[in-house]
């Protein structure tokens, strides 16, 4: 009998059969064509785990199940907290004058985190903008602002010493330092009560015959002109200009200390004799008392943010007053300048300093 011929060509039956038997082989390894899935491994338990017996329900504490690694960190978190409560405890039974120096360093450390924090606060894109515009050469006669404590006009062309590498002028520094009186007067809680006295004050003082003349500023700080007693403050700043560089000096009547500081490392005790003096004839003047300042400590500092070109001095002068009056240590450097730049003229023309 003969066989009967295939209605299909060879080659396709041929390439049908090798095919099919692919497909049988891969089933047969548990691997489907469609989706090229393989058969499910069974589930291997965690070592000791089919050890483990199963519980009832009341015998079922923490302590039962600290094996699972979300009830572990539970236990641990008890642990620590518990750790803390001792140590508080202990803290509890200190004497308590070191109790108290404990406190307040804690919260001398939590203000000093705060105040750094905010003597960098990034500018927003709208204030970038607005120190831009104030640099314009269109605004260079246009009277931007007015500070009206201290009577002074802020013109574009005032501005113009905030550019990088400018030469700080006088209206700039005393509107700042009139600025930062404000920002302690809005939250006397928060900063140092200090006095800033203007550009102007020390060359007056040093203007007599002899090199000194406390006749010609004595009405300076009156309780009436200044509304409060400069006996009060806890730090007086004097920006001391001598011909192209700006330094500051301090009488820190809080640490009976009288400072002065160069950001280019130079040192002038007669600054110091004549601002001791000078606190001595205020005493004087406004109390009737002697003050003997004999022991008051004499400082140049050099432990300072020192800079390294030829016209950061003034900026340099205005951080160590805006620093020291928050009652912080001075955490910057050279590389602030351009920052503290465009930030001092977003405060100049905002009115309020930070």
């Amino acid at each position: 009998m003969k066989k009967k011929k295939s209605t299909f060509p060879i080659r396709w039956t041929k390439k049908w059969f090798l095919s099919y038997s692919k497909k049988r082989r891969k089933t047969r390894r548990g691997i489907r064509n469609g989706g090229i899935t393989r058969r499910s491994k069974p589930e291997r338990r965690k070592p000791g785990a089919e050890s483990r017996p199963l519980l009832a329900p009341e015998k079922i504490t923490m302590e039962t199940l600290s094996w699972l690694p979300a009830v572990k960190s539970i236990l641990r978190f008890r642990e620590v907290y518990a750790s803390t409560e001792k140590q508080k405890l202990e803290v509890d039974y200190l004497p308590s004058d070191l109790r108290k120096r404990l406190i307040h360093a804690k919260e001398h450390l939590k203000k000093s985190e705060e105040g750094f924090n905010e003597s960098f606060v990034p500018l927003t894109e709208v204030e970038q903008r607005q120190v831009s515009v104030a640099f314009q050469n269109s605004n260079r006669h246009k009277i931007l602002v007015t500070h009206q404590n201290s009577n002074i006009d802020i013109t574009g062309q005032v501005l113009q010493c905030l550019k990088p590498g400018g030469w700080l002028n006088d209206e700039v520094i005393n509107v700042y330092f009139g600025l930062l009186k404000e920002r302690e007067q809005r939250e006397p809680e928060k900063f140092l009560k200090c006095h800033f006295f203007n550009t102007f004050f020390y060359t007056k003082l040093i203007s007599g015959g002899n090199g000194y003349d406390f006749i010609s500023v004595r009405r300076w700080t009156t309780q009436r002109k200044i509304g409060y007693g400069l006996l009060e403050c806890d730090k007086i700043f004097v920006p001391i200009h001598t011909t192209i560089h700006w330094c500051l000096a301090v009488i820190d009547k809080k640490n009976r200390k009288f400072q002065y500081l160069d950001s280019l490392k130079g040192t002038d005790y007669q600054v110091l004799k004549n601002l001791a003096r000078y606190y001595k004839d205020e005493v004087k003047d406004k109390t009737g008392k002697d003050i003997n300042t004999n022991s008051w400590t004499f400082e140049c500092a050099h432990d300072i943010p020192h800079q390294e070109n030829g016209s950061d001095c003034g900026m340099f002068m205005m951080k160590y007053a805006d620093f020291y009056s928050r009652d912080l240590a001075l955490w910057f450097s050279q590389k602030d300048m351009p920052y503290f730049r465009k930030r001092t003229v977003k405060e100049i023309l905002s009115l309020k300093a930070e």
